[in-house]
């Protein structure tokens, strides 16, 4: 597999191009078009007033998130998700909720709830990653509408926050798998980190292998690296400072 040519002529520690389009959606509170490589997420925020009935009296709001592929976003169709019966999508869809809300202020937010959808429009590996970094780029946005509304005091986000897969293919390291690259994949990762190189989340198994130490260290320092870009293509199109 690693003696096949990478998608895009990349070299093994390179991901693929990387987009974010902002102000996508014309009814969205913020919204970005996050692509990596042929993989596209539609990543929209609305906001709404109050919070989860678990959640009144904190004085503090919430972030959420919800995620689907659309039926045609794969080679072969796939079925719409019936609410009830979604296994992966919510595994996936609270990946994105944990990780917003590492970096959001929920007692600056105020009593609002903040909904994020993030819809797989074109699926080829990484839809997790790119859904995480696109929603805080929609995150962002809605925030800030807000904030020059007067509705909350200042921008309750105190960093920034993005995903990147990798893993070991054919005993190679590769960073940001595409369909056919993570199909293969003895080893599969993803990494959500924020800025200074902290960590939000570490998904890590071996598919068909296991690993040691140390390329799990080496898989982390290109994983690290990729982060690093990320956030400053986040910074790039939205100005943000912490």
């Amino acid at each position: 597999m690693p003696d096949t040519a990478r998608s895009f002529g990349r070299a093994n520690d390179q991901m693929r191009p990387v987009k974010l389009t902002r102000e996508v959606m014309k009814n969205a509170d913020g919204s970005c078009l996050c692509e990596f490589g042929d993989t596209r997420v539609l990543c929209t925020a609305t906001i709404e007033e109050g919070v989860p009935m678990w959640r009144k009296g904190a004085h503090a709001g919430w972030v959420t998130a919800e995620y689907a592929m659309l039926p045609a976003s794969t080679a072969r169709r796939t079925p719409r998700e019936q609410k009830g019966r979604k296994g992966r999508s919510m595994e996936i869809e609270r990946l994105i909720g944990r990780s917003l809300r590492a970096v959001t202020d929920m007692r600056l937010l105020g009593e609002y709830t903040v909904t994020i959808d993030c819809d797989v429009i074109q699926a080829d590996g990484g839809t997790r990653t790119a859904s995480v970094t696109g929603a805080w780029v929609a995150l962002h946005d809605a925030l800030m509408r807000e904030v020059e509304a007067d509705r909350i005091s200042r921008l309750p986000l105190t960093d920034q926050v993005a995903a990147v897969s990798f893993g070991l293919v054919g005993g190679v390291p590769l960073l940001d798998l595409d369909y056919r690259e993570d199909s293969a994949a003895d080893v599969d990762m993803n990494l959500v980190g924020c800025s200074g190189g902290r960590i939000v989340e570490l998904q890590g198994t071996g598919e068909r292998d296991t690993f040691s130490r140390a390329q799990l260290n080496e898989l982390l320092d290109m994983g690290e690296k990729a982060i690093e870009r990320l956030l400053d293509l986040q910074n790039q199109v939205t100005g943000f400072r912490s």
